[in-house]
């Protein structure tokens, strides 16, 4: 890993997001998940949830995988699933949605834990999920169309997130994600061609030094090298 590749994924992590989400309910368009995934990274945020249009589960989840290997996505077989597991990590649920009871994005406080759901592009919101937001939000709009396309409002509204949480002081600090999953990023985006062995041999990701080199004991390479 050269000093530049390491000073920028060190650089990355300090961004990171760990209470900041988005949630997509039934994904049936690959490219909306593909761009969703890459505006998360985008935005420092680290983990983004699904669930499944049933005819293009195998699909979509393919295109996630290798749409943008900074993120992590998250499958989910019910929103109640989705649901639980984001409320377990003390978020706030917020629905996109056009309602009476919906607010403007902007007066949400995205420096609290948040989840940002987004319905699916045919149908929108389910009223299952709605049900299980605190808030239903909407993007005002003052031409003919009442919405926007599912990638594109999700977009705005994790730029509106970003905004607060970066005058709430909330961006590059320190790293804020576990330990154990700054070593994964790390290694797995500075030495490639090793991650890839490892995943072969079935060997753990080894230790790295502050200069994000491998600090491995001899026992590793050797298993690496395949000599006993």
């Amino acid at each position: 890993m050269t000093p530049e590749r390491f000073a920028r994924i060190t650089s990355m992590l300090n961004h990171r997001q760990p209470d900041l989400t988005v949630f997509m309910e039934q994904v049936h368009m690959q490219h909306n998940l593909a761009a969703i995934v890459r505006t998360a990274d985008a935005m420092g945020i680290n983990n983004v949830h699904a669930t499944w249009d049933i005819d293009s589960s195998r699909i979509s989840r393919n295109v996630a995988s290798g749409s943008q290997k900074w993120v992590n996505v998250h499958s989910h077989d019910t929103v109640q699933d989705a649901v639980a597991a984001l409320r377990e990590q003390g978020m706030q649920i917020i629905a996109t949605n056009l309602s009476a009871t919906a607010i403007d994005f902007r007066e949400v406080d995205y420096t609290k834990p948040t989840a940002i759901m987004m319905g699916q592009e045919k149908f929108g919101i389910s009223d299952e999920a709605l049900a299980l937001a605190d808030q239903d939000v909407i993007i005002p709009m003052v031409g003919m169309c009442q919405s926007l396309n599912v990638s594109v409002a999700s977009a705005i509204i994790m730029s509106e997130a970003q905004r607060q949480r970066q005058i709430a002081g909330m961006y590059g600090q320190t790293c804020r994600l576990p330990e154990e999953e700054q070593h994964r990023i790390l290694f797995e985006g500075g030495h490639p061609i090793y991650r890839q062995l490892c995943r072969e041999k079935g060997l753990p990701y080894p230790p790295l030094d502050s200069e994000g080199q491998i600090d491995a004991p001899e026992a590793w390479w050797n298993a690496i090298r395949g000599r006993k």
